[in-house]
């Protein structure tokens, strides 16, 4: 995002909201990460805010991400001229308005009806690549058709069932996702208290999987299952109907709603109810979900399904970051899943610099976990990162406010990392550098 007029996104966005304040009106969602994160709350039911703000065990490493950003104090230089500023960047063969990017948040609905497609249209709207979640809860080709050409990347979580994975990669390329991103942080799912205390897995009730209630082949995994129980696949017949309850109506309603693609259902929501395949759906994704046997060897098969580039997610030791060099990846994303997966993990921000050592600038490194604003986002390309990843930050103002809340969020990043480049005294992002930062005691 260039500044060709002088004025620059930090100056206009202040202009804009101040100008707004003259008749009265505020901003959609808080500036104030804290005040941001206490309205989420309070648009949100008790499970769905504990689902998509807590973290794995005592939440200690979702403390040390913030105060490893605390541990560094931003160092300015004065009397730069700074009047005109480039906050674009060079990633994966594109050249990119700003260095941030919308990172995969699952389950979506928990935070707003829309969903999935209200953030992948204030992403398109701001030009920042979005990242769409494997555990999304709107089809890769639902939002896709939100966002027109803008940029937009597939996170995959690799499936038990290679088919599955390879039908997922095939769709991500046929909607013309620009990389595929491979988490490997969640092979299980964290130790996460709150979820726990409210006995509140969304899978299990039907939500968060529609790319596997939208897929071919993931449909035929469960057609196969229903034949397999001598279950009839459509209208259940006299003494058969299953017993309608909350957990089976958001199941009927996910899969209803994957659409002509290859719906499990044929005939809506009304005929949903009637078949053994809602419930059929739910016991396949926990089947299939994750597979802990995956090692660096299984990774050549991503090669054979797809050219796109391919980022690892998750890599945060150094000698991990070389084994992926020697498996030919495009990118690192060193990330600790923001916290929710390793209680008493090392902060992402504090893995960086070491794992940027090792790959001596072969490929690009992408820093998320405990980002909260443009200010954040200057330390981590200071230490080096290629690219910010935004995320619950964006899951919030989506709870708050929908597509607008995501698109004044995410705005919010890149005006407040605007202001600190040029208070800094930098004018680019290449001025970023480990020159800009002190150590803080």
């Amino acid at each position: 995002m260039s500044d060709a007029d002088g004025r620059g996104i930090g100056r206009a966005v202040q202009s804009e909201v101040y100008r707004a304040g003259l008749s009265g009106s505020k901003p959609a969602v808080p500036v104030d990460p804290a005040a941001l994160e206490r309205a989420a709350r309070k648009a949100t039911t008790a499970e769905a805010f504990a689902y998509l703000a807590g973290g794995a065990g005592s939440e200690s490493t979702m403390a040390a991400n913030r105060a490893a950003f605390d541990r560094w104090r931003i160092w300015p230089r004065v009397l730069r001229d700074v009047s005109h500023r480039d906050l674009s960047i060079e990633l994966l063969g594109r050249r990119r308005s700003t260095p941030f990017l919308l990172a995969p948040i699952g389950v979506a609905e928990l935070a707003h009806p829309d969903a999935d497609t209200a953030v992948g249209r204030a992403a398109a709207a701001l030009d920042v690549p979005y990242v769409l979640s494997n555990q999304a809860s709107r089809s890769m080709e639902e939002v896709t058709a939100e966002m027109g050409d803008a940029s937009r990347w597939f996170q995959l979580y690799w499936s038990s069932y290679d088919e599955l994975n390879e039908s997922f990669v095939r769709r991500a390329e046929a909607c013309g996702c620009e990389a595929i991103v491979v988490t490997l942080d969640t092979h299980l799912l964290g130790w996460r208290a709150r979820d726990l205390d409210a006995a509140f897995l969304p899978f299990s009730r039907g939500q968060g999987i529609a790319q596997y209630t939208s897929d071919p082949v993931f449909a035929d995994l469960v057609r196969d299952r229903v034949a397999a129980s001598g279950a009839a696949p459509g209208p259940a017949g006299a003494g058969s109907r299953p017993r309608i309850t909350p957990t089976l109506l958001v199941s009927a309603l996910s899969i209803a709603r994957a659409g002509a693609r290859s719906p499990l259902v044929d005939g809506g929501i009304r005929e949903a109810l009637r078949s053994p395949l809602p419930r059929a759906a739910i016991e396949t994704f926990l089947d299939v979900f994750a597979d802990p046997g995956l090692t660096w060897d299984d990774l050549g098969n991503l090669r054979e399904w797809t050219g796109l580039p391919i980022l690892l997610k998750g890599v945060m030791h150094p000698s991990d970051a070389a084994r992926a060099l020697d498996a030919g990846v495009d990118g690192i994303v060193v990330s600790n899943h923001g916290g929710r997966q390793i209680d008493g993990s090392v902060a992402s921000l504090e893995a960086l610099p070491a794992v940027l050592e090792r790959v001596g600038g072969r490929v690009p490194v992408v820093l998320d976990s405990g980002v909260r604003g443009g200010a954040d986002a200057f330390k981590a390309l200071a230490l080096g990162a290629s690219a910010v990843g935004i995320g619950r930050p964006y899951a919030y103002g989506l709870a708050v406010a929908g597509a607008e809340g995501v698109r004044e969020v995410v705005r919010n990043h890149i005006a407040e990392l605007d202001l600190t480049m040029a208070l800094a005294g930098r004018r680019s992002i290449e001025e970023i550098g480990r020159d800009s930062l002190a150590a803080s005691e």
